[in-house]
Parts: structure tokens; C-alpha cells; sequence
């Protein structure tokens, strides 16, 4: 088996004593795309600094395309992009003229410029000044510079605080294009709605331990949290029929089911009464980081 895009193995990080890390791993190949969640302080940036190369870490092992990146820093460049949470970008510089500074110092053609301002859809105001962008065309145009060299590997930092929920959706599926094309892409972010359905890997984080971690089908089964079945009239059908009225939750509206019991449930409505109208939804990436959460400070508190 090939080499992980990245890995971590059981890594440690201290700081003044105190572990911002507690042996914490995880592997993503190519193609992947990782979320890394967890609350303000659980070691998320942490994590990112000892994948970048900025910091070693105190105990484990971290490699990124088979190399440890703070070594690989000063042998050869890593195949890796970066777009950090406050993106500062020279305001008096055209979006074009930003780019090819860029691309000089890493040796890339002006035709790849043209391309990743096409990608981003920036062309129209790429002679435009900088600081004249929106905070949506500033994003774009750090995504821009993050995957100007084609990374194997990239790693963003809240890339859509600020954003409105359009640009924050076509900034996805631009990130998603880049997955599909064999990029690794790291994403931490707390905005879960938006990327859940984009994922292949979860890890999220609690006062620097691994709280959760696998993909939304295996962290689903592990935490057996219910599933919702919208169905027409599904407080008539709970108040007439007493194997339905222990699933209706009235808070919601719905049915709320173990998944093991969802096909019983789902049978009942279109054998019994004939209804198949009805929408079936998993335990949402929220629920799941929520969940978990609690799991984690219940563990601590006891």
C-alpha cells in the first residue's frame, strides 16, 4: 500500500507542561478530504503547524507524501498548499499582479496564472486592485495562491469565515474539484452543514484527544444516534397507531429511530397505512460533533 498523503502517529505536543496534543493520529490519501473539528483550543491548529512543518512534535510521528515536513522544508519544497483563517493579502496589488509574484518565486508559468483565475472566477477582476475586493473575491483569491502550484496536499483554515452561503458553497465544490483530481485537502472549519456531504474523513478533537474519528457512515453506526423520517401527517399517524407513537418526537416533528429500527418503522408507514411520502435523514455532521462533544466533557468531568 502506498505511502498516506499524510500521517500522524501518536503525536504529542506540550506547551508550558501543558498538552495541546495527546497522541493523536490519522492517515488521509490521496484524493481524500478531511475535516478537522473540535472547539477553540482543542488542538486543531496545532495539528495543522506539525503537518506544515512549523513545529515538531514533542512525542510520535508525523509525515506528509512519506517526509517529515519540518526536515523536508529545508531539503526540497513538499507538494503542499496552505490558506490560513485571516487571509492578508497586499491591498495595492492587482489579483493578476499577486498571483504572478507568486508564481515567479515558485517557478510557474503565467499560462497556469491565467488558468487558476479562471478556476477561482477571478478573471473578470483580475486588474482590479486587491483591496478593493470583496471578502468573498479575497478568499477566492487565497484559495488561488494556496493551489497555484498544484499541491498534492492542501490545508485550509476556516476558508469560508465571512463568506455569505452561496460563496461559501461554490468555494466547496471548488475545493471538491480539486479532491476528485487526486488532491488531499485538510478543512477546519465549524461550518458543518456546509461540507458534511463533501467528506471521506472526520477527526474531530476535544481538549487535544481524539474525540471521534473515522468516516460519516462508521462515526454514524459508532454513536448509534437516531435517524429522522419525515412522513405527511406524522402526528396523526403517532396519535392513531401505538407502535408509531414511541418514535414521534413532537420537538421535530418527525419520527426519531434507532437504525436498526428504521426499516420496521419505514414498513409499518407503507404496509400499514400506505404512506410513502415521507423523507428518511441520517445523524447530521453536527449532531455527530455535538455528541461527541458532550461524550468528551462527560469523560473529563467523571
Amino acid at each position: 500500500m502506498a505511502d498516506s498523503a499524510v500521517s500522524v502517529t501518536g503525536a504529542v505536543k506540550r506547551f508550558a507542561g501543558v498538552e495541546a496534543l495527546s497522541g493523536v493520529s490519522m492517515a488521509l490519501q490521496s484524493g481524500q478530504l478531511l475535516g478537522l473539528l473540535g472547539h477553540n483550543g482543542a488542538g486543531k491548529t496545532t495539528l495543522l503547524k506539525l503537518i506544515l512543518g512549523l513545529s515538531q512534535p514533542d512525542a510520535g510521528r508525523v509525515r506528509v507524501q512519506g517526509q517529515d515536513p519540518v526536515l523536508a522544508r529545508n531539503r526540497q519544497r513538499l507538494s503542499i498548499g496552505y490558506l490560513p483563517e485571516q487571509v492578508s493579502l497586499y491591498g495595492n496589488l492587482s489579483g493578476r499582479e499577486l498571483l504572478t509574484f507568486f508564481a515567479r518565486l515558485r517557478g510557474i508559468t503565467s499560462q497556469r496564472v491565467d488558468d487558476v483565475l479562471a478556476q477561482i472566477q477571478l478573471t473578470e477582476v483580475q486588474s482590479r486592485k486587491v483591496a478593493t475586493y470583496s471578502k468573498g473575491m479575497r478568499q477566492r483569491l487565497g484559495l488561488a495562491q494556496a493551489i497555484l502550484a498544484k499541491p498534492q496536499v492542501l490545508i485550509l483554515d476556516e476558508p469560508t469565515v465571512g463568506l455569505d452561503p452561496a460563496a461559501s458553497a461554490m468555494l466547496y465544490q471548488q475545493v471538491d474539484a480539486l479532491r476528485q483530481q487526486g488532491c488531499a485537502v485538510i478543512i477546519c472549519t465549524h461550518e458543518l452543514n456546509l461540507i458534511d456531504h463533501y467528506l471521506d474523513q472526520v477527526l474531530i478533537l476535544a481538549r487535544g484527544h481524539t474525540a471521534a474519528q473515522g468516516s460519516m457512515a462508521q462515526l454514524r453506526q459508532q454513536h448509534s444516534l437516531p435517524t429522522r423520517v419525515e412522513a405527511t401527517a406524522a402526528a396523526e399517524l403517532a396519535a392513531s397507531d401505538s407502535q408509531l407513537a414511541p418514535f414521534y418526537d413532537p420537538k421535530v416533528q418527525a419520527f426519531m429511530v434507532a437504525d436498526e429500527l428504521r426499516t420496521p418503522l419505514l414498513q409499518r408507514l407503507t404496509q400499514y397505512h400506505g404512506v410513502y411520502d415521507f423523507n428518511v435523514v441520517p445523524p447530521s455532521l453536527a449532531q455527530i460533533y455535538h455528541h461527541c462533544q458532550r461524550q468528551a466533557l462527560a469523560a473529563e468531568v467523571a
